[in-house]
């Protein structure tokens, strides 16, 4: 009969935020951490509607009907779909793709399609590393490109200043943020507080550009230009970028003061930036108009604040990086412990917030892809045409998921659900079409990236299921090997702890140990780590154990997947059942490291065996990803075909 045992009193972490601090505050730390992405779009977004590959005519009608379309598209994109609607699909506190497929699992596994939403929100996390790549190099080098307002000559020394800031930045991430990240909220409250200044400026000297908050102008600028128009749309998209990355990082404050922070003072400050940009293209004269068209952030502000705008919007780009490198290391974490990853070395980089993570392999990673992104592009309107078209991806599947949720999890009516799904559906699909355009000009990049992840992730995960399959058809019943074995080996004192991935069958470190030392230790406890489907489980549901007689134990240690899986912690919870103490000076744990061997049994393709064989080769010792200690681990080798 199973057992649950009870375990000290203390909580799981919560994102790195404690819930006892104020909505205020944690709506304070929002804006320094979660919306630097959306809000240094306006550096490009705006210019690249006029001069980007398909420029249009820079006057009032085709301003008005640009300005309309930030509008709304911020309103029902960000507003409405993520802020409002999907930060109620919460797992736990926790937002994001695999979030929300982890949320609605259940209902998937039981629907005969299941499989592709499933797959849907494994492309979503992939399409986000190709985000994760360009944000960087797009929002530094667009705030660095600043120096050229302020003199033409600084040109050549663009390239070199955002190279050097991006490696600084990749270099401090295995320092962690806990201590600069105390001043990005200040910084960036000054940053949006400047730039909503600056554009409520231009938007007293020109009050014309508030029309554009009537959607008709929207409508006429496609009634005016039809295809340019659409075209137009994978430029206008540029400013809802980092509107995923919201939905990603509520676990981190909360909807409640994710909310306050977007609606009471970002949404505003974006907006009358962009309205100002609009606005002082409209009251300029054609030929200044043409030259400010080429920089309008920077031209807001008068010839000498230029230079401290550069260096404030830089310093913000570098936060904006900053918060969507740190999301590409959780987003690593959370398809560690959901399957879809082999083990990687994760390093916590402060002691009191559980969700600062630093993952080498991932950081050096986006730092030679970023810096290969400037070298290859070279300014930020060659970045824009390949970026969009990852983030419109992923919104998009996020609304296909929105719908099975709705349906199959809040048991909405179909009719009440369709036509709000069919909404977000056109305006989600129109940008990800238009951003299709950008294919050839450097949208397939992000598209490579994804499609890589999406190929590497679900070959870890079907190659992980076919092996388990495999060696439980060959696994022999605990109960048998219990009984059998009590009395043909020497039992020897202490404790023998064989980790294994399955809840049932003996594992083959066990079997190894036997054939090869014909010893079994006084007490033998076979463990399984569970990684369940939500962010945290109760610490009093932590551990699960039966006692199988003479000395032998089946243990399960359960985690959330946002949580660090520390094996040695997990046992003192079990201190007074399974036999006792756990006594770490007479602990030895057993692993086996399983060699794969490709064969012609139905799966995977070879090719495809032959990547998750090199994925297993290079993946993190469990003994390192489980925290045991160095000194007490004996690992066995196995062989399997799958």
């Amino acid at each position: 009969m199973s057992e649950t045992a009870s375990t000290p009193a203390h909580q799981p972490p919560t994102g790195g935020k404690s819930h006892s601090a104020s909505k205020t505050a944690l709506a304070v730390g929002a804006i320094g951490i979660v919306f630097g992405d959306i809000g240094t779009s306006p550096l490009y977004a705006f210019r690249e509607t006029f001069v980007g590959p398909h420029p249009l005519a820079l006057d009032q009608a085709h301003v008005l009907g640009v300005i309309s379309l930030i509008f709304w598209s911020m309103t029902l994109v960000v507003a409405i779909q993520y802020v409002t609607i999907l930060m109620r699909a919460d797992n736990k506190g926790q937002g994001g793709s695999l979030a929300l497929v982890a949320l609605i699992s259940s209902q998937l596994n039981k629907s005969k399609y299941g499989w592709v939403a499933l797959l849907l929100g494994v492309f979503a996390t992939s399409l986000f590393y190709g985000d994760s790549m360009i944000t960087p190099a797009i929002s530094v080098l667009s705030a660095v490109e600043g120096l050229t307002v302020v003199d033409q000559g600084l040109q050549r020394f663009v390239i070199p200043i955002a190279l050097g800031l991006l490696v600084f930045l990749f270099v401090l991430q295995k320092r962690g943020t806990a201590k600069v990240g105390a001043l990005f909220a200040p910084v960036m409250i000054v940053y949006f507080s400047v730039i909503a200044t600056l554009g409520a400026w231009q938007i007293i000297q020109t009050p014309t550009i508030l029309w554009a908050l009537n959607p008709y102008h929207a409508v006429n600028f496609f009634v005016l230009d039809g295809w340019l128009a659409f075209l137009a749309l994978g430029s206008v998209v540029l400013a809802v970028t980092g509107s995923e990355a919201l939905y990603s990082d509520m676990g981190h404050f909360g909807r409640g003061p994710m909310r306050l922070s977007w609606f009471g003072f970002v949404m505003p400050c974006l907006l009358l930036n962009y309205f100002g940009q609009g606005a002082m293209v409209i009251g300029l004269p054609p030929e200044q108009a043409a030259e400010a068209i080429q920089s309008p952030f920077f031209f807001l502000a008068s010839e000498e604040w230029r230079l401290p705008l550069v260096l404030l919007a830089t310093v913000a780009t570098f936060i904006a990086s900053q918060a969507v490198i740190s999301g590409a290391f959780s987003i690593t974490h959370q398809a560690i412990q959901m399957g879809y990853i082999p083990r990687l070395s994760i390093r916590h980089t402060s002691e009191t917030e559980g969700g600062q993570i630093y993952i080498p392999v991932v950081n050096w990673a986006l730092m030679v892809a970023v810096i290969i992104l400037v070298l290859t592009f070279q300014n930020s309107s060659n970045l824009a045409s390949a970026y969009g078209i990852a983030v419109t991806g992923a919104v998009t599947i996020d609304t296909l998921l929105m719908a099975v949720l709705l349906v199959g999890v809040w048991k909405w009516k179909w009719w009440y659900a369709a036509p709000l799904v069919l909404l977000f559906l056109i305006v989600d699909g129109a940008y990800f079409a238009a951003n299709l355009t950008k294919v050839p000009d450097g949208g397939w990049f992000p598209l490579m990236v994804g499609f890589i992840a999406f190929l590497l992730l679900t070959t870890w995960a079907r190659g992980r299921k076919l092996m388990r399959e495999r060696m439980s058809e060959v696994a022999l019943p605990m109960e048998i090997f219990a009984k059998s074995a009590k009395n043909s080996a020497l039992r020897v004192p202490g404790t023998a702890i064989f980790m294994a991935s399955s809840t049932a069958g003996v594992p083959s470190a066990l079997l190894h140990n036997i054939k090869h030392n014909k010893v079994l230790h006084e007490r033998v406890v076979i463990l399984t780590v569970d990684i369940q489907d939500v962010p945290y489980v109760d610490p009093a549901q932590r551990c699960e154990y039966k006692d199988m007689g003479d000395g032998f134990y089946r243990a399960i240690l359960h985690y959330g997947f946002m949580e660090e899986t520390n094996v040695v912690e997990g046992l003192k919870s079990m201190n007074q059942f399974c036999g006792g103490e756990f006594e770490m000076m007479h602990t030895s744990f057993f692993l086996s490291r399983q060699t794969l061997l490709a064969s012609d049994k139905p799966g995977m393709p070879i090719w495809r065996e032959k990547i998750f064989a090199w994925m297993l080769r290079n993946s993190a010792s469990a003994m390192d990803f489980f925290k045991l200690p160095t000194n007490r681990v004996v690992e066995l080798g196995s062989q399997v075909e799958i």
